[in-house]
């Protein structure tokens, strides 16, 4: 008798070709959970350290986890759909786009955060306490307008002929993001902004790029164009970590200096966030390394579909994470 590899197709499906109800009973699963770290994550952060938190900040780390993975979807879908238009033998057929969805997750996003920033950064209990004419009037009410807007725009784009056009507003989402992380008060605003939007924009194409990616590997089923794929996406997501780890660090040394970061990361709930963040970002690079081993060892390369679908599930929750960490306070301590 013979013992013979599962076939490409089979890795591609996942064990057993399982019906597609149970693998959407798991995301689902996966989703809650994932919405469990911005809801209860503050309040674990902040034990003991004496800081307070902003009014609803559970909330408002829920809304900006949503807001960054409706910003990684269809941004990974743009990538990853470019790179597969440079394989020569690359099949017509893609996914389902779930850019519409994600729009409109971050336009209910943003426009939740716009609702806050229009009291003060108070939660409003009512429509009469949202005062929509006040955001023209601070810069942050200013970017809440433009995010919620670019969403709106992102939607409309995807639902045209021209879908690749929902870059641009993406991109000022992105920009929006990256100014309001850094207040005009703040020492080297520019120099701040510049670096989070380099950071946010190679996160944003990692994570949703891995996701399209694998999402278009089960489409292609068990050709040789999915290794391919995964293999080309493998190479740039390498620089993308590197570029990810080089920005996180220069920004973290900004708000915490050297001298305090060690002790900051376990007093302060911004210092322990941003540990967690750091310990899954490495096991996500492990799983990483454990994929492009299967890639280039492995007899079907298609078996590193396996760490890849882990990579993204950790990537769901570093995703989390980083909603909480924007909503927490700041250590600041400006040199």
């Amino acid at each position: 008798m013979t013992v013979t590899r599962p076939t490409a197709e089979v890795a591609a499906r996942g064990p057993a070709g399982r019906p597609g109800t149970g693998r959407a009973v798991a995301v689902l699963v996966l989703v809650a959970l994932a919405a469990l770290v911005p809801l209860l994550g503050p309040s674990v952060a902040l034990h003991d350290t004496g800081e307070a938190a902003a009014p609803g900040v559970s909330g408002i780390a829920l809304l900006r986890g949503v807001l960054f993975a409706a910003l990684c979807v269809p941004s990974g879908e743009l990538f990853v759909d470019r790179l597969a238009r440079r394989l020569p033998d690359a099949p017509a057929e893609r996914p389902y786009s779930w850019a519409v969805f994600a729009a409109a997750a971050g336009f209910a996003a943003a426009l939740g955060l716009a609702s806050v920033v229009s009291t003060g950064n108070l939660v409003p209990h009512g429509l009469a306490d949202i005062d929509v004419g006040g955001l023209y009037r601070s810069r942050d009410g200013r970017l809440a307008l433009l995010e919620v807007n670019a969403f709106l725009l992102a939607g409309l784009c995807a639902r045209s002929r021209r879908p690749a056009s929902q870059v641009w507003p993406l991109a000022a989402v992105a920009v929006a993001e990256a100014l309001r992380a850094h207040p005009t008060p703040e020492h080297s605003p520019l120099l701040g902004s510049a670096l989070t939007l380099v950071h946010l924009t190679c996160a944003t194409l990692w994570a949703g790029g891995l996701l399209h990616a694998l999402r278009t590997l089960r489409r292609w089923g068990g050709r040789e164009a999915g290794a391919a794929l995964l293999g080309l996406y493998a190479r740039v997501a390498a620089v993308l970590l590197a570029a990810i780890t080089a920005t996180g660090v220069w920004s973290s040394l900004r708000r915490m200096p050297a001298g305090t970061i060690l002790d900051q990361l376990t007093t302060t709930a911004y210092g322990r966030t941003l540990l967690a963040k750091v310990v899954l970002v490495a096991g996500v690079a492990a799983l990483a390394l454990w994929a492009r081993f299967r890639l280039r060892r492995a007899a079907d390369p298609l078996t590193a579909y396996v760490p890849a679908r882990a990579e993204v599930a950790v990537l769901g929750v570093v995703v989390a994470v980083s909603g909480v960490l924007t909503a927490l306070p700041l250590p600041i301590r400006w040199t």
